[in-house]
């Protein structure tokens, strides 16, 4: 009886000690929409995102027909809540699709964290729940194919890289 007690001090004190891994904890809520990994994994649900600030965007983008108008979060703002520091942003959608963007991209007037179009929630069959969306119409450097592939789509986690 002392061995097991002894081995499961020793166990539980190492587990306590080592840094959770980016895939040690996965968001499990239905209600959570995005999951954010810095030194730790944070939950979000669409009405978190939507406290964090409201930003709009009317612009085309290449995979929709006209303009829209895009609700979200500003990345500069979704980085600056998660007090992230780091070089990129691994972005992953739900379909395992993972592109990486630069930090240097989350400033005021880049892109956003959209969670409406045209004020409407987006389905995943309409490229939500979040999609990361750059003001195209806004300045010619938003429209290269390098910034069209980071215009990632059904976004669901996040992953603050060094």
């Amino acid at each position: 009886m002392r061995f097991k007690h002894s081995l499961w001090a020793l166990l539980t004190t190492l587990t306590l000690n080592v840094p959770v891994s980016a895939h040690a904890m996965e968001c499990s809520s239905d209600d959570h929409i995005l999951q954010a990994t810095t030194t730790k994994v944070t939950c979000f649900t669409l009405q978190d995102l939507k406290v964090l600030g409201a930003t709009e965007i009317e612009t085309s983008t290449l995979w929709t027909d006209g303009v829209h108008q895009f609700t979200g979060v500003l990345l500069s703002d979704l980085l600056q809540h998660l007090d992230a520091e780091g070089n990129t942003i691994q972005a992953t959608a739900i379909n395992d699709y993972s592109i990486t963007i630069p930090a240097s991209d989350a400033v005021d007037g880049g892109p956003i964290v959209a969670y409406l179009m045209n004020g409407e929630t987006m389905s995943r069959r309409d490229k939500g729940p979040l999609w990361v969306v750059y003001p195209f119409d806004s300045d010619a450097k938003f429209r290269t194919e390098t910034i069209y592939s980071r215009s990632i789509w059904q976004l669901n986690k996040i992953q603050i890289q060094e």
